[in-house]
């Protein structure tokens, strides 16, 4: 049983991450399960109203039973409420892409948003991605507040510095790089991605930190095209910015979403004695 519930998770998320749909050979082909046993997995979630078949082509697709119960979650949670009003202002009063991202365990995931660019480029991804962390601002933010060990072990979680950023001219290609672009994010107090992740696209995030126990629960981040965010802009949109991960920080206290119990504290470790322990680099 538990087999099988771990095999039909595993489906929910391939199609998530794809595009919402695929053909059955896809599936099994991707997630090494026999094709009979994938199409029992499947004709199960359609069952249950998670996945449909597309009767023109057979590939399967996601249904919105998945989409209505985040949805539900989401406002049950009280994060809609929370984050809007502060994100909006942030949008209003930079005219860029202002997001929430939740963090747990080893990721984070945008909740939230709201768009500030009233013409001209736009920059609008969209919602629950999970944005890599050696090479965004948002990782770069939550990163810089851990050790640089436990850094470099959660971006190997990821696949390491390559896979996730071959279209980003300025992606850091090395360790050293990486950890340098950590501790400037430290000095600041907020993360910067100029081309790293994607060319042409600039963003900037901040921590959002439980008053209590000071834990990061999440991140607050501007994006837009670089054209329009070159550094002196950055610096100037940099208070506001700040500002709005503490007021965020401050209403995440009445909300379920945040309120899990603190991560163990984890204590600095510099750059020279994390390479000097032999650990850095081994996956990353």
């Amino acid at each position: 049983m538990a087999g099988n519930l771990e095999r039909a998770l595993a489906v929910l998320e391939l199609l998530a991450k794809n595009g919402g749909r695929m053909p059955l050979a896809a599936i099994a082909d991707t997630l090494n399960i026999p094709r009979s046993g994938t199409h029992r997995l499947l004709s199960m979630l359609i069952d249950e109203g998670f996945v449909r078949q597309d009767e023109d082509h057979g590939e399967y697709m996601l249904a919105l039973k998945l989409v209505s119960l985040a949805l539900i979650y989401l406002s049950t949670s009280g994060v809609s409420d929370i984050s809007q009003p502060v994100l909006d202002r942030l949008a209003e009063s930079s005219g860029e892409l202002a997001r929430l991202g939740v963090v747990e365990d080893d990721h984070i995931t945008f909740v939230g948003k709201a768009q500030g660019a009233k013409s001209g480029l736009r920059y609008d991804p969209d919602m629950g991605s999970q944005p890599p962390l050696h090479c965004t601002a948002s990782g770069q933010a939550w990163l810089s507040t851990l050790s640089d060990e436990r850094a470099i072990e959660l971006v190997s979680k990821q696949g390491g510095l390559g896979p996730k950023s071959l279209n980003a001219p300025r992606a850091p290609k090395t360790i050293q790089q990486f950890l340098k672009d950590l501790n400037g994010a430290r000095q600041r107090g907020y993360g910067v991605a100029i081309e790293t992740y994607e060319a042409g696209m600039t963003s900037i995030a901040a921590p959002v930190r439980n008053p209590v126990t000071d834990e990061v629960v999440g991140i607050v981040s501007l994006a837009g095209p670089t054209s329009r965010l070159p550094e002196s802009r950055l610096k100037e949109l940099a208070p506001s910015l700040l500002s709005a991960a503490a007021d965020m920080g401050a209403a995440t206290l009445s909300s379920p979403l945040f309120k899990r119990a603190p991560a163990e504290a984890v204590p600095a470790v510099s750059a020279s004695a994390a390479k000097k322990r032999g650990r850095v680099g081994a996956k990353v």
